[in-house]
């Protein structure tokens, strides 16, 4: 069997990182926003999500996880999965009612979060691997 990029396990990486550029991205975005003129409403509902999901993975971050606590685990796994599923919902909701702040805050929130998960898997797979 060939041990390869993808099948070496590695420590889960810190959340840090991953959150501060997102959050970058976040705050970057307001400047642009006031100069180019587009909606600051899109801006600030993709800001509101971004953070009210960095609070639930912090909460979630202090459950246990693992084979001991099957309970928790499970509400850790459904709760980022919802988490996914609930920021889709409002912003086809609010793109649905305001097609401008909509797809705002779709950009924002997607360039944030593509930023966020591209800092997860430097950092996971610069990480030492695991015997």
């Amino acid at each position: 069997m060939r041990v390869g990029l993808l099948s070496t396990p590695r420590p889960v990486p810190g959340r840090r990182a991953a959150a501060l550029a997102g959050a970058g991205v976040v705050a970057l975005a307001l400047p642009v926003f006031l100069v180019a003129g587009f909606p600051v409403g899109g801006w600030a509902l993709a800001a509101v999500l971004w953070a009210a999901g960095e609070a639930l993975s912090v909460w979630l971050g202090k459950l246990p996880t693992g084979v001991d606590h099957l309970g928790s685990s499970g509400l850790v796994a459904l709760a980022h999965s919802f988490r996914g599923i609930g920021v889709m919902i409002v912003l086809l909701a609010v793109t649905v009612a305001s097609r401008d702040v909509g797809i705002a805050a779709v950009a924002v929130y997607g360039i944030a979060y593509s930023l966020s998960l591209a800092v997860s898997l430097v950092e996971y797979f610069s990480g030492e691997r695991l015997s």
